[in-house]
């Protein structure tokens, strides 16, 4: 069941969200060449604990890390570890804070150090197709609307849609109704409501979409190893169109 939120149930969601922003924001300047993702968790987890919140992904399902750091060609669920980021790697950080029982979730795709041309391509436009996505949700639009204008914009610009993961409601829970995928058929799919929200989050690759899951059962990593990246906000559905909850107090999205 699709539930409409309240306008304080709203407030909390946005507040977590804010809480991840700046946790990105407070990430970002340490993401470079010779930090392991281990170090990035553990900044990552103070960081959210110091806010009043906890991190909602440690301990989900038996997830041993409180943020998850793909590195490449990963494309979701990688696992922190002792790995050392070198020049010119992409890390996805996905994340996820709990705040007074509700949850904010944002994941983002970053470059470490001097990148190559086809990477920066593909976060562009990574980038870009979650914003397109963003931009068709307003009541009366539906599910299907936000996947066929993220699907058309990816392959458009040849990158690679995966199709076994998708976006997800959320709320009190970190996943709930409805499945939010990447790609779809416009005009069909439940119907966006005021008050609903959702976390949108396309993961495109620069060559194959096809994937695999590694023997930790968790990282998924593409199947020819060409690199992906990942973008998500949680946003609510409003009266005049969508407002992005993972921003900033002043409506920063970076």
């Amino acid at each position: 069941m699709i539930s409409i939120k309240s306008p304080r149930e709203i407030d909390l969601i946005e507040k977590a969200g804010n809480i991840v922003y700046q946790t990105h924001e407070y990430l970002r300047p340490f993401i470079k060449e010779g930090i392991t993702t281990k170090e990035l968790d553990k900044l990552a987890h103070d960081f959210i604990i110091s806010k009043g919140a906890t991190p909602s992904e440690l301990g989900y399902e038996g997830y041993p890390a409180s943020i998850c750091t793909s590195v490449n060609s990963e494309v979701v669920h990688g696992i922190p570890s002792n790995r050392k980021l070198k020049n010119g790697d992409i890390i996805s950080i996905d994340m996820v804070a709990c705040y007074k029982g509700y949850h904010g979730d944002s994941a983002w795709t970053y470059a470490v150090g001097e990148v190559d041309k086809d990477s920066k391509y593909l976060m562009e436009h990574t980038k870009k197709a979650l914003y397109v996505g963003l931009d068709v949700i307003k009541p009366g639009a539906r599910i299907g609307d936000i996947g066929a204008a993220i699907e058309e914009y990816a392959t458009s610009h040849n990158l690679g849609v995966v199709k076994e993961l998708v976006g997800h409601g959320i709320g009190t829970n970190m996943h709930e109704e409805p499945d939010v995928p990447n790609y779809g058929v416009k005009g069909t799919g439940p119907i966006l409501k005021e008050g609903m929200v959702i976390a949108v989050e396309p993961m495109l690759t620069f060559e194959s979409p096809e994937i695999c899951l590694l023997d930790d059962d968790w990282t998924i990593e593409t199947e020819d190893y060409s690199r992906a990246a990942h973008y998500e906000h949680t946003v609510v559905v409003t009266k005049e169109g969508y407002k992005i909850l993972t921003g900033g107090k002043n409506g920063e999205n970076r």
